[in-house]
């Protein structure tokens, strides 16, 4: 079945950010270390992202393995997509940021690492909430990261804060 989507925006804000020329101009402007490490979007929807990012002599680290904030980067990322899905073009406007975040690692990251995140419903519900209330909500979110062999090299939590922003 069809996924509701929250916010009506959400396809154009996907069109726009899987666009390869407009998502690599969006990431040296705003993001330049993703741009840099390498971070794709492999898919993108309301309920699920998922990032790609490779091994390579930029982003490893001394012992021949990826950095672990690279790793951190592209977890974020796969729950920030869909946060910023959400928020984009609204009105009012609501405002994101990360406000706690916790990770373990299970493997060493080499080759492809694809980090995935489930929780763009919840994100959707979350801002919904944040909009209709008029106050700041927070949610927890899941990505999971794992390598070539479908193994589970890390797991990150991030919490992120919701606020609908005040005209003055």
């Amino acid at each position: 079945p069809k996924i509701k989507t929250v916010n009506r925006h959400f396809e154009i804000f996907k069109l726009t950010i899987t666009n390869p020329l407009k998502y690599r101009y969006f990431l040296f402007r705003k993001l330049p270390s993703a741009f840099f490490a390498g971070l794709r979007i492999q898919y993108l929807a309301e309920d699920k992202a998922v990032i790609i990012v490779s091994h390579k002599w930029f982003n490893q680290n001394p012992f021949q393995s990826m950095y672990f904030a690279v790793q951190s980067m592209a977890a974020e990322m796969s729950t920030g997509m869909l946060a910023f899905g959400q928020i984009y073009q609204r009105n009012p406007s609501v405002s994101m940021l990360v406000v706690g975040m916790e990770a373990t690692f299970h493997k060493k990251a080499v080759g492809k690492v694809v980090f995935t995140c489930l929780n763009g419903l919840a994100i959707a519900s979350a801002v919904e909430t944040a909009i209709s209330t008029g106050s700041g909500q927070t949610i927890r979110c899941y990505s999971v990261g794992t390598n070539e062999y479908n193994e589970m090299v890390a797991e990150f939590w991030f919490i992120w804060s919701f606020k609908p922003k005040t005209v003055v």
